[in-house]
Parts: structure tokens; sequence; C-alpha cells
């Protein structure tokens, strides 16, 4: 017997890095998802398969999560060592990860890839509610990025969009927008947990800077939330612009991110950093009067694509 589960990536429209220091950021998911398989095997193992290549662990060896070579493959053993622990299985399990979204850009990829699996791989003993496999999927992430706020795992459980901050924690934001954005990849790797702390050095050489800046995006984001409501595009766009400048100001954007906003500017409603920055990709608020030209503008210098936003979250095959 086979268990399929599949979830969302998700792109940030408002608030990333501000959000560590009590602002309000405002996420989506999108219409690109990875899908996990699962099944039992004979053997005493558990093994993964991704593109990214494979990786398996004996299931009677001690502390053999430690013994993870590729660092990235480690929540999924954690998620497949839970899940046999607790429904105290004597089978092996193999996992295969396939994957719409690109690795490593800025687009949840990762909590994506938890969301699906922690599904999958339970879905082989019984089926987990939703709320169950977003608190699993948190704990898999942390087992790499202790600091891990779970806004990615929560959007892509629940689909659709959604507000975070550190007191209220998720909200959900009553909309059924069918927002278009063209996501533009920069093809330049970062390292969000370098691309943090970063922020955080420029934060302790420029607390009053950073602290007006602060009130500058909690301002764009509350205006960003009453744009959303209204269903104005003009607006949006122009605040997706200024949060870029914002983004601009902290040291998160680059000369090929710089362009590729500029670029988007010309033809699309708005543009800024998704996600990190220091690389990654930039989306554009685009409709149909000016996705194509926004679209054959950014191709000629970027691998690009249309999302729009996913409101189905975790689904099962």
């Amino acid at each position: 017997m086979k268990s399929i589960a599949s979830a969302p990536g998700k792109i940030i429209l408002f608030g990333e890095h501000f959000v560590v220091y009590g602002m309000k950021a405002v996420l989506c998911s999108i219409d690109k998802r990875i899908t996990a398989t699962s099944q039992l095997i004979d053997e005493r193992v558990i093994r993964i398969r991704s593109s990214l290549g494979e990786s398996e662990i004996n299931m009677d060896s001690s502390n053999n999560l430690e013994k993870v070579q590729q660092k990235f493959m480690k929540p999924f053993f954690y998620i497949a060592q839970k899940a046999i622990k607790e429904n105290s299985a004597k089978n092996g399990i193999e996992l295969v990860l396939e994957s719409e979204i690109p690795q490593g850009v800025g687009l949840g990829s990762s909590s994506a890839a938890c969301v699906a699996a922690t599904a999958s791989v339970n879905g082989l003993f019984y089926k987990l509610s939703k709320n169950d496999v977003m608190k699993i999927a948190v704990q898999a992430e942390r087992t790499i990025f202790e600091q891990n706020s779970g806004a990615d795992s929560s959007v892509s459980t629940f689909g659709g969009l959604v507000s975070y901050d550190l007191k209220k924690g998720f909200e959900d934001i009553p909309s059924r927008n069918d927002l278009s954005f063209i996501i533009s990849n920069s093809a330049q790797v970062h390292n969000t947990q370098d691309v943090v702390r970063q922020v955080r050095n420029f934060k302790e050489k420029n607390d009053d800077l950073f602290n007006k800046l602060c009130k500058l995006e909690m301002n764009i984001v509350d205006n960003a939330m009453s744009s959303l409501k209204e269903n104005d595009l003009n607006k949006l766009g122009s605040l997706m612009l200024e949060n870029h400048d914002v983004l601009k100001q902290i040291g998160v954007s680059t000369e090929k991110i710089d362009l590729l906003v500029q670029e988007a500017k010309k033809t699309s409603y708005g543009a800024k950093i998704t996600g990190a920055g220091g690389g990654g990709c930039i989306i554009s608020l685009v409709d149909d009067s000016n996705s194509e030209n926004t679209l054959n503008n950014l191709r000629k210098t970027s691998d690009c694509f249309v999302t729009k936003i996913d409101y189905s979250g975790l689904r099962y095959s």
C-alpha cells in the first residue's frame, strides 16, 4: 500500500525579517506543490529519495539522526522515525519526494516537503488532522533550524492567505482573491540563517534607523491588509514596491534582485523580494492585462513562472 500526500509552497507578500522583531507578516500558499509517496518495506531501514539525492539509515542503530550526512534529509528521517515508534511498526519505510518548487530560493520547499512527508508517512497507519500534521512538520524543521517560527509549515498545511506575528500567531485572512504573481528566480544562492544574522547585525549597529523602518513596515502591512480586503491591485502593488525599498535599506537585496524589480515595475502592479533575500526570488503582482508583457520582459534576465494563491493546502491522493 502507498500513501500519497502533497502540500503547496509559499510566498511572503509583506513583513519578512521584521516579523522576527514583532511586526506582522503576510504570507500565502501558491499552486506549486511537493508530493510525498510512502510505503512500508521489508528492510529495517528508512530510505528517502528525492531529486536532490537518496539517503537511508538503519532503524536499529542508535543516534541514527546524528549520522545523517545530508543535513536537509534530517527532518524526513525524524518524521519517519516518529511514526514508526508511535505505531510500533516492524517494517521499514521508503519515502519519495517529487517537487514542482525550485529548491532553496525562498518559496517554502523545505516546509512543503515536511508537511507532505508528515501526512504521507503517517497515512500508512492513520490519517492525521491538518493541525497535527502542521505541528509535526514544524518539529521536523526544527531539527535543522531551531528558531523556525512555523509560519511556512502553517500556510502550506492550511493554504490561502494568512498573517503571522509573534504574539498572536497565525490568523486567516478571509479573502478569496484570485491574485496572480510572477515568480522570478535570481539564480543567486542564499542561506536564510546567514541573512537573518546579517539583519540582526544591521539592527545592532543602526538601532534608531531600524526602529523607524519597523514603524514604516507596520504601516505598509496595515495598508496591505486593507488593500487585500478591497482587492485594490494598484495600491497593493505600490505597497510591494515600498516594502522592497525597506528591505533594500536593511541590506538584503542584491544588484540582480534590484534589476529584476525595476524590470517588473515597468509592466506589473508592483514587485519585491520574497523571503530572506540575499538572492532567491522576487514576486510581481499581475493580472490578465499585464501578465504576458511582464513575463516576456522578465524572461530576458531570469527563469520565471506564473502562480496563483492555493486555497486548499495539504491534500491526500
